[in-house]
């Protein structure tokens, strides 16, 4: 019944907004970041601590340590868009859905054919060097003969993701508020909605059509319309 009254809203409403989490993309392969099988679980194969190398003190005191970790565990260059992404990609083309706002950094919604993205926490496909700002795609990165990718000028290059320490870009963070404040719909998936400021998002959402899809419970399950925990690619490719 659920599922059905999730199809009635999705055809009646032509302003959705979409927000997701590491979730929507382990369909994907790429591992999240609290489950056991996550990246903060896999302990004792680096010498510190995950949450501590994505940290931007430590990116700019030994980053030949952050970097390997990071080709190791932040990138997947072979993933591809999952049943989650396409779905999201027809709603849009289907005039529906306005906005896609995530806490990923993969690519994947690109890939799938999403347009509106507001990547919250940056993107692993760009990249800027951190002396002249020259750019330099992931391939660049991926195919560096040093461990620290150098730019030809002799600085580092620095993904364009955000690290601890760091903080969300502004003009993207005001835009995705935007979005979320004007929306009919509102649908969140695949977060747990635990990490600030990204969870602090929903609050922005005033209206009745909070839907979450997530495996686990959320803060904000007593507020949503409709709740799922079931596999989101399947969800959504349901109700496109």
């Amino acid at each position: 019944m659920s599922l059905e009254t999730f199809k009635k809203i999705v055809r009646e409403s032509d302003n959705i907004v979409f927000f997701g989490g590491a979730g929507v993309s382990t369909e994907s392969n790429i591992p999240d970041f609290r489950t056991d099988q996550g990246i903060y679980g896999d302990k004792g194969v680096f010498s510190y601590p995950p949450e501590e190398i994505l940290s931007h003190q430590f990116f700019m005191k030994k980053p030949e340590e952050f970097y390997r970790f990071y080709k190791k565990k932040m990138i997947y260059p072979k993933a591809k868009p999952n049943l989650a992404h396409k779905a999201l990609a027809a709603l849009e083309k289907q005039g529906k859905l306005k906005a896609v706002i995530t806490q990923n950094i993969d690519g994947l919604h690109q890939k799938a054919g999403n347009q509106n993205i507001f990547e919250l926490h940056g993107s692993i496909h760009r990249n800027y060097c951190m002396k002249c700002g020259s750019f330099a795609s992931l391939q660049d990165i991926i195919e560096s003969p040093e461990v620290v990718p150098r730019c030809s000028c002799g600085g580092i290059f620095k993904p364009d993701v955000v690290l601890y320490q760091e903080s969300l870009d502004t003009n993207t963070l005001q835009r995705a508020i935007f979005y979320i404040a004007n929306a009919d719909v509102f649908i969140v998936g695949g977060t747990s909605l635990v990490v600030y400021p990204a969870a602090g998002l929903v609050e922005y959402y005033t209206k009745d059509k909070l839907i979450l899809i997530n495996k686990s419970v959320t803060p904000y399950d007593n507020r949503a319309q409709l709740i799922f925990h079931e596999n989101i690619g399947e969800i959504l490719s349901e109700v496109v």
